[in-house]
């Protein structure tokens, strides 16, 4: 049976003509003819066949559709592209199709199985494929002691072949060794026998069964001939490589005892080590790990080229010379120098300027103290790498940064062992290899984002890394010596701290960095981030001018961050607007003003929404502390006619939920005390809900502000448009103090708060406020919410009662 991937259609012409008879006119005995070249198939094998020639392939195409066999017959002449039937072999192979195949570049393949021989008889036609009368020879195997003999004799033969064969495919084996047919043997063998077509062609046409076995035998005795004599080279080639390798590794280890001895002549690895051996004089290591370097020494020089280890060897000890062991010269500190370049790099930030102003005159001091580990915390943005380096140049040393975000292996801060293929030392031995001094100022940028895997918990590692009384024999799993890390400068930064472990924490000295009023925005991107984005485009300081009003209207309508980079990349914008008008040579300079915004930028993105969310009773306005700064905070609280119900929405966490029925007790407690009517909160469901809901919430110091919101439902009066509060409560009506007043008061004036509420206890952060801040904000300072009642809620408005 006959099978075909998919169905086919007739190339064009192979449809009949009146010359030609069709394919359904046939005789029954006739069969379709396809010429290959250099190719014999023999009955009972399996064998695939490209076909590329238009006739070919109308031929398997109409034997396909029609499902029957076609007749392969050899060509002649391999070179003949169009054989005419005098140019083919009259006997040939009767073969199935059992697949025939489109290939992706327009060439066709068949899987053909040979049946049996035939014999051509007349040529039936030549278009649009050859077809022929054929005589089909049909055979029966013979029997007796010499056919027996011969096919004995040949079935060994075969099988020897075999196995002088490097690889052989088992199931061949297996089909010579079952075969018992006098006929099929010598059939298989020649398939799979490296033979010439011609000769092929010829066992094909070799009728009796006793002939063609002796063909094949005589053919095998001369493949097993040279198949031990190249078997027999390829052992000589062996054995000569086997000798050659054996007098390399002799002529190795002669070489190991003639250096022994004083008698190598290696120049080469010999200049190697004396070079290293100069390089370890020079170093200044300690003698511990001087002894341990030239031990390490001798091995290399001991060990053979070839080995995997001399590699490892000679990385170890670049790693070891390389290292800044000794301390360099201490440059004098200039104390008024450094605040010069402070204040030339970074504006504001007067009580940070004074820290570090106070590090480096101790530093100055007592230079071989021991050094506090700074750890500049902020929003994004605020400038706490760029104060790193201040300090490095300030102090004349050299500054690296090493990234700790998303290192979750221990072995990047101590290292791996040295026995490891690519191994390498840890993140601060390659910092300090970088920085080229043993005292340099190092900045471990974002700490609070290292992570804990399976490898181990890189804080850990860090504790030993951030203690001055421990890293001075610091030991990296690579080095396997002690390293001073005592000189260090190290200066960490974080966004928050929550994150880092407390150990850790413990080792470092907090420094906040608040994020920057309006007027420090201004003043920054006046001062740096305008000029440096104008060489950053191509453009000359006297090509473009930006207004004032422009840089004022940017930081009102269009950011609203801790830090100043997106400040940057929309001054950025700016500038790139101007840039092509002025490449277009439409104009020579640009003045940009406030009317630009819009047309470059679009509408403003923030805007001030303070008076129209807080225009109705039951709005307050709280302040929120975030990782990137402070913010403001709605309350919204509405009530709807019902049991006495409260239901809280916005994504507030378990303590922000205690806020508000902590809230909802106090008021009912000071209802009276209020003006509420006894039954409010039995006829009215409260709906608590704080805007934003996708963002989740948490935390205590909304108290306040949940309380003062309830309220002004309750009582019917507005909340101040232009005030913002915080702060936690208790149900005895106290206000507690919460952290982050720094941020949440700048962010208030970023938002154009003018007034702010905060526990009285927190007057000790009053100090830290920036002054820029403090100078734009009135402070209402609460010990009791009772005063926060009477400080933010308006009188009762007619409109807002009828509403109600």
């Amino acid at each position: 049976m006959m099978r075909s991937l998919s169905l086919l259609r007739a190339p064009d012409g192979a449809g009949s003509s009146s010359s030609e008879l069709p394919l359904n006119s046939l005789p029954e005995d006739a069969l379709i003819i396809v010429p290959i070249r250099n190719t014999v198939i023999f009955p009972g094998t399996v064998f695939p066949v490209s076909l590329g020639r238009e006739r070919s392939v109308a031929a398997a195409q109409a034997a396909v559709r029609a499902e029957k066999p076609i007749g392969l017959l050899m060509q002649r002449n391999a070179e003949d592209e169009e054989p005419a039937a005098i140019d083919l072999h009259r006997i040939g192979t009767l073969c199935n199709v059992l697949r025939y195949l489109s290939a992706p570049d327009g060439t066709q393949h068949v899987v053909l199985q040979g049946v049996q021989r035939f014999q051509v008889a007349d040529y039936l036609r030549e278009r649009p494929f050859l077809a022929a009368k054929v005589l089909r020879i049909e055979e029966v195997d013979q029997t007796g002691p010499a056919i027996e003999a011969t096919r004995l004799n040949l079935q060994r033969l075969a099988i020897e072949t075999l196995q002088l064969l490097p690889q052989v495919p088992a199931d061949l084996v297996q089909a010579v060794q079952s075969t018992q047919s006098p006929s099929v043997l010598p059939d298989l063998v020649a398939a799979y026998l490296d033979i010439t077509p011609d000769q092929k062609q010829e066992l094909l046409e070799t009728a009796n069964q006793m002939s063609r076995m002796e063909k094949v035998t005589a053919l095998l005795a001369h493949r097993i001939e040279v198949l031990r004599i190249t078997n027999e080279i390829g052992r000589q080639t062996k054995q000569t490589f086997d000798e050659r390798q054996r007098e390399a590794v002799l002529r190795e280890q002669m070489a190991a005892i003639q250096r022994q001895l004083g008698e190598g002549e290696n120049q080469g690895k010999a200049a190697e080590v004396a070079e290293l051996a100069a390089k370890i004089d020079a170093a200044g290591m300690p003698a511990d790990t001087e002894a341990v370097a030239r031990k390490e020494l001798r091995r290399y020089e001991r060990s053979p080229e070839a080995s995997p280890e001399t590699g490892m060897l000679r990385n170890h000890l670049d790693w070891l010379v390389d290292l800044p062991w000794r301390l360099p010269e201490s440059k004098p500190i200039d104390i008024t120098a450094a605040r010069q370049i402070l204040d030339a790099e970074h504006f504001g930030l007067t009580k940070i300027k004074q820290r570090i102003v106070e590090y480096l005159a101790v530093r100055k001091l007592a230079p071989n103290g021991k050094a506090p580990i700074l750890c500049f915390v902020g929003p994004p943005g605020v400038g706490k790498t760029s104060l790193g380096q201040s300090i490095a140049r300030a102090l004349g040393r050299p500054f690296v940064r090493v990234s700790l975000g998303g290192v979750h292996d221990e072995a990047e801060i101590r290292g791996h062992r040295s026995t490891y293929i690519g191994a390498l030392p840890g993140n601060i031995i390659q910092g300090l290899r970088k920085a080229g001094a043993r005292n340099c100022v190092m900045m471990l940028d974002e700490i609070d984002k290292m992570g804990r895997g399976v490898q181990g918990d890189p804080s850990a590692a860090m504790l030993e890394v951030l203690d001055p009384e421990q890293n001075s024999t610091f030991r990296d799993n690579y080095l396997g010596v002690p390293f001073d890390l005592s000189r260090v400068l190290f200066i960490s930064t974080a966004n928050m701290l929550d994150t880092i472990p407390g150990p850790l924490r413990d080792r470092m000295e907090v420094i906040s960095l608040p994020g920057y009023t309006l007027e420090e925005k201004f003043q920054i991107a006046r001062r740096y981030l305008v000029p440096r984005q104008i060489e950053a485009n191509g453009l000359a300081a006297d090509q473009v001018t930006i207004e004032d009003a422009v840089l004022r209207g940017i930081i009102a309508g269009y950011t609203r961050e801790a830090g100043v980079r997106s400040l940057e990349r929309e001054i950025g914008r700016m500038l790139r607007n101007a840039a092509v008008r002025i490449a277009e040579g439409s104009v020579g300079r640009v003045v940009l003003t406030s009317d630009d915004l819009t047309s470059i930028l679009g509408g403003p993105v923030f805007e001030n929404e303070v008076a129209v969310r807080t225009s109705v009773p039951g709005v307050a306005t709280g302040l929120a502390w975030t990782p990137v700064g402070g913010e403001i905070l709605f309350i919204e609280a509405t009530r709807n006619p019902g049991k006495g119900g409260l239901m809280v929405t916005g994504q507030l966490g378990d303590v922000m939920r205690e806020s508000v029925h902590a809230a909802l007790s106090l008021l009912k407690n000071r209802a009276a005390s209020l003006g509420i009517e006894a039954n409010w909160f039995e006829r009215n469901d409260i709906h608590v809900h704080v805007p934003a809901g996708a963002t989740p919430k948490d935390g205590p110091s909304a108290g306040v502000a949940m309380f003062t919101a309830l309220a002004s439902l309750a009582t019917g009066r507005s909340v101040r448009p232009d005030t913002a509060m915080t702060g936690e409560i208790t149900l005895r009506g106290l206000v507690l103090p919460v952290g982050g007043i720094k941020e949440k008061v700048v962010g208030a004036a970023a938002a154009g708060i003018t007034r702010v509420m905060l526990p009285a206890r927190n007057r000790r952060d009053f100090d830290e406020i920036p002054e820029d801040a403090r100078d734009k904000l009135e402070f209402v300072w609460l010990d009791r919410v009772d005063q926060a009642i009477e400080a933010a809620l308006q009188e009762p408005v007619k409109e807002a009662a009828a509403a109600e």
